[in-house]
């Protein structure tokens, strides 16, 4: 009797576990993505890479903001320069050279604020007191030279306007980082800060206050 041919069988042939394992073994697994980075250029204008981290820290520091400082009784003008509503420049530790020196600061912008017309106005009328006694009149604020002027006009102001845009003298003198105190500081000559009322809401009897000030140093 022939043999019996082998029937042929539909089933794919069966692989071996242990391969299928060792194969999946040899798939790379896909690396950790580095931090992102941030591009930024340089002074060239070439472009330079900055870790995220790095930003970060950067950017929390230049946020902390630096304690204001403080301008007390017994300290003197800082040597800074500013411009008058003349646009001309100013050397601010001059101007107690040869006089006493009233400097009153107003916001801004002074023209828009009632109480800083209120106390410019009885700093023009007192005017003549103070010059009498040896001591100049400024009015200080952030307002640009040209405003200045139209204001000066307007209210027929007889003294000074000292403008400092990017408040480096209101700074110096504690007066307001980001927006400037109605305030006024009393320098006798030589520059030495001998009185000073700061962030007042007053808006009068400024002028009187810190004449009678003045005159009680004389007696």
């Amino acid at each position: 009797m022939p043999p019996r041919a082998k029937k042929e069988s539909d089933e794919p042939p069966r692989r071996s576990s242990r391969i299928k394992s060792s194969a999946s073994e040899d798939v790379p697994h896909p690396k950790p993505k580095a931090a992102p980075k941030k591009r930024t250029k340089d002074s060239d204008g070439g472009e330079e890479t900055e870790s995220e981290d790095k930003a970060s820290v950067k950017k929390k520091a230049k946020t902390e903001e630096e304690p204001e400082k403080t301008f007390d009784i017994g300290d003197v003008l800082p040597a800074i320069a500013v411009q008058n509503e003349k646009g001309e420049d100013v050397q601010v530790d001059t101007l107690a050279a040869e006089k006493g020196l009233l400097s009153s600061w107003s916001p801004r912008p002074i023209h828009l604020i009632a109480g800083c017309t209120t106390q410019a106005c009885g700093f023009r009328d007192a005017y003549p007191d103070f010059t009498s006694v040896e001591y100049d009149v400024y009015c200080l604020s952030a307002d640009s030279p040209t405003a200045q002027t139209k204001w000066q006009t307007q209210k027929s102001l007889p003294y000074p306007l000292l403008s400092d845009p990017k408040r480096e003298l209101i700074s110096a003198l504690g007066a307001g980082k980001t927006r400037t105190a109605r305030s006024h500081f009393i320098f006798e000559k030589g520059g030495k800060l001998i009185d000073k009322k700061l962030q007042s809401s007053q808006r009068t009897g400024f002028p009187t206050l810190a004449l009678e000030f003045i005159k009680q140093l004389a007696s």
